[in-house]
């Protein structure tokens, strides 16, 4: 490509991204600002402070909220990833009848919304008596057909031969997958652990139906109560509020981005 092309698809990329995160830094900037500055419409601070950060934590249980989004996203994340990891197992290495058949109907799920399977899932965890408890917030997505999807195409490319020769050995189903399997697929299974984190962190509707009181609602059920407390002039507190629930997942992806993208890459061309 010739350098004058480079030149301007790099400026065509940076304003592209200015444009895509222009939100978010105005997000930051306001954070920082006092309420006479948002007033005003300045959009950099005449002056940095702390206040609203001071301020949503004193005003709103945000630290519980927090508290409580983590533990439901590290609990989803591993309910995926075991169930994911042993249903990719069973139909990559075991033989039984309708295998195939039964494979295939579980990816079919995939193109039903979450939005069609609310009700039956609010009904059920409602006449267990789950509501307002972690295992109502998570036991409806330990099940998840793209885990499945995804760490199946890794395992299958594991030599059969390698299973066989394990038979022989006399090594059973189980120490074959926590020796050999989950090794070889973890990089699938640090792009599953990480997407399954940040859809749970991100859940809105789930929490809201399955919670009724302040206990164990998550961030985002949370920051929206902040949102709807506050008043014109205290916006500075609500974007402070974003800027802190936002904050661990740009975190993770950025620790992260190299391994999803390359984990993605590898399930989408196996």
């Amino acid at each position: 490509m010739p350098t004058s092309q480079k030149i301007i698809l790099y400026i065509l990329l940076i304003i592209s991204a200015f444009l895509i995160f222009a939100p978010a830094l105005m997000a930051f900037s306001m954070s920082f600002m006092s309420g006479q500055d948002i007033m005003t419409g300045k959009i950099i601070p005449t002056s940095i402070t702390f206040d609203n950060y001071i301020h949503v934590f004193q005003r709103f249980p945000l630290m519980n909220y927090l508290i409580n989004s983590f533990v439901v996203s590290i609990l989803i994340m591993i309910g995926q990833l075991t169930l994911a990891s042993l249903a990719a197992y069973a139909f990559t290495f075991l033989h039984f009848k309708g295998r195939d058949v039964l494979f295939f109907i579980f990816i079919a799920t995939m193109m039903v919304p979450f939005e069609a399977s609310i009700i039956p899932n609010f009904h059920t965890i409602r006449d267990l008596g789950f509501i307002d408890s972690y295992i109502g917030l998570t036991l409806p997505f330990f099940a998840m057909a793209f885990g499945t999807f995804l760490l199946r195409q890794n395992f299958k490319q594991i030599p059969i031969e390698l299973k066989e020769a394990s038979e022989i050995v006399g090594m059973g189903d189980f120490k074959f997958f926590i020796k050999i399997v989950l090794p070889v697929a973890r990089t699938s299974l640090l792009t599953l652990s990480v997407y399954s984190f940040l859809s749970s962190w991100n859940m809105y509707l789930w929490p809201l139906l399955a919670t009724t009181n302040d206990s164990v609602r998550t961030v985002q059920i949370g920051l929206k109560q902040l949102q709807s407390q506050e008043q014109l002039n205290e916006w500075g507190i609500i974007m402070a509020g974003a800027i802190i629930v936002v904050l661990p997942t740009l975190i993770l992806l950025f620790l992260g981005q190299k391994k999803l993208q390359r984990g993605l890459a590898e399930g989408a061309l196996k």
